[in-house]
């Protein structure tokens, strides 16, 4: 099915019900349903067609939402892209997959003029922006609310479940962002799966701080949706507190959250246990929680469950491990999600054994299409795997697999780091450093050395300033073998992020390089 017709059947079944929270407006089902069909009348009245693109270039708030339903209510492909997007990047984006339409506020306008300016195409899109008065609009430049056809009437596309529905931007290891392409059917597929394992109903809110251009923050937006749950949209964990007094008014049931927020948490002296009671479950993708978080969180909301899960930005979702077996390996990611399959392999694409490391390959109807205009890197992703009869995706992450059918992370393939001729997983550094009480947040990359190759190198947030570099090397040198020992360690604030609030291991690696 197409994901509109989720809305569609939400506002006919939740019209009173609230949709959308956020700090600037609340929005019933009813009310998102009236918005987005208004919207995309307006983008088919302004020429959007079956299949264009259209870019969403917003912070988290109820317009964000509306553009991306009424993107696809008009048969239109969304593509968010994070608000703090540079105009050089922007331009690339545009440049890349040509959109019929950019949908911003305000604040942004001049970035997307600067952007338009730059791109490296003869493609000129039109621009709906909030904020924009009749004075100002122009045929290229009009207000994100314009007004056109009745809400009842809906936009004929004739479009179906195969059509393209998103294009998800990603680092690639060029540099440049690649597009990911997700249709209808795959959207359909990771949001079912994802909504099995976390027992989501329509009764669920959820709250979620993490940017809808991450497709994890997204698909709170999705399956919210999906549902008729309510999404609570926040721009910003940057003052935890005040998150904390929204979550309790609004009766918050889920929290998805990366590993970064639960440092923030670790790091907060004045939470006592269950100060948040209706919180059903926590989520945890990104990166995985070192073990000392896992109990802090489980000492924190003991009434909740707390999900560790592992996805790409190709398949959304790869696994995820059961509340049930967090005590036993808190160190795991799990099982394949629901309607899925996980394999370890080696080079030659055979299923290795229990404990041997080996390429994850992920199969089933969430992977991605491919990547847009990137025949090459799609012919590297997507091959045939051990299960003939599914999608199957090359995630080049290496993992392991125990025998009882759980799965570790190793590292990124393009991660390991090579000393002394052997190989070190950063990850594993990584453990043993959060290991020591004082360590808050590591990041462990390799950086060159004439002699070594390639050092080991560590960045590390510490709770208590009395403690040094020194001691914290002598605390892996009491726990690992010395070729894995950190050359170099720095002590930090905090540790270089993305947009989406991954620690950035390339960041840190030229931070570490220059300051040598």
């Amino acid at each position: 099915m197409r994901f509109e017709r989720f809305l569609d059947e939400s506002a006919e079944r939740f019209a009173s019900k609230m949709a959308i929270v956020a700090e600037t407006a609340r929005m019933t089902y009813g009310e998102l349903q009236a918005r987005s069909q208004q919207l995309a009348a307006v983008l088919s009245e302004r020429g959007v067609r079956r299949g264009d693109r259209a870019l969403v270039f917003m912070d988290n708030c109820p317009e964000a939402a509306v553009s991306i339903l009424g993107i696809l209510k008009a048969g239109g492909v969304f593509s968010v892209i994070n608000s703090s997007t540079k105009a050089s990047k922007l331009a690339y984006i545009i440049a890349d997959c040509e959109p019929a339409a950019i949908l911003t506020i305000g604040r942004l306008l001049p970035v997307v003029r600067n952007a338009l300016s730059e791109a490296a195409s003869d493609h000129a899109p039109f621009v709906l922006s909030t904020g924009l008065g009749a004075e100002t609009a122009t045929d290229r430049f009009g207000a994100f609310e314009e007004r056109s056809l009745a809400p009842s009437q809906r936009v004929e596309h004739g479009g179906t479940a195969d059509d393209l529905a998103m294009l998800v931007y990603t680092s690639g290891s060029t540099g440049r962002p690649k597009g990911v392409m997700m249709t209808h059917r795959n959207i359909d597929a990771a949001s079912a799966s994802i909504i099995s394992y976390l027992e989501n109903t329509p009764d669920d809110v959820i709250f979620n701080v993490l940017p809808l251009a991450f497709d994890y923050g997204l698909y709170q937006l999705l399956i919210s949706v999906r549902l008729g749950a309510t999404v609570v949209l926040e721009k910003s964990f940057a003052f935890p507190a005040a998150m904390f007094d929204v979550m309790r008014r609004e009766k918050v049931t889920g929290l998805p959250l990366v590993p970064t927020m639960a440092a923030v948490l670790l790091q907060m002296r004045d939470l006592v246990p269950d100060f948040l009671p209706t919180l059903r479950y926590i989520t945890n993708t990104a990166a995985a929680l070192p073990v000392g978080h896992i109990d802090m969180l489980r000492r924190l909301f003991p009434g909740a469950s707390l999900y560790s899960m592992y996805g790409l930005t190709e398949c959304k979702r790869c696994t995820y491990l059961p509340p049930s077996e967090l005590a036993r390996r808190p160190d795991s990611v799990g099982i394949a999600i629901p309607g899925t399959e996980a394999f370890v392999v080696d080079g030659d694409g055979r299923v290795v054994a229990p404990n041997v490391t080996g390429e994850l390959v992920i199969q089933g109807h969430h992977v991605m299409q491919g990547y847009w205009k990137d025949e090459a890197a799609t012919a590297r992703a997507l091959r045939p795997g051990p299960n003939p009869d599914l999608p199957a995706l090359y995630t080049g992450d290496l993992f392991r697999r125990d025998e009882a059918g759980f799965l570790y992370f190793v590292a990124r393939r393009d991660d390991i780091i090579k000393t002394r001729g052997e190989k070190v997983a950063p990850k594993e550094v990584e453990t043993v450093l959060h290991a020591h009480p004082a360590v808050v947040e590591a990041v462990v990359t390799g950086i060159f050395d004439g002699v070594l190759g390639q050092a080991v190198s560590a960045m590390v947030v510490s709770r208590d300033a009395a403690v040094t570099a020194k001691e914290l090397i002598r605390h892996c040198q009491l726990n690992l073998e010395e070729f894995m020992v950190p050359k170099y360690l720095t002590l930090v604030e905090s540790l270089p992020k993305t947009d989406t609030g991954k620690v950035s291991r390339k960041r840190a690696g030229e931070l570490l390089e220059s300051a040598r």
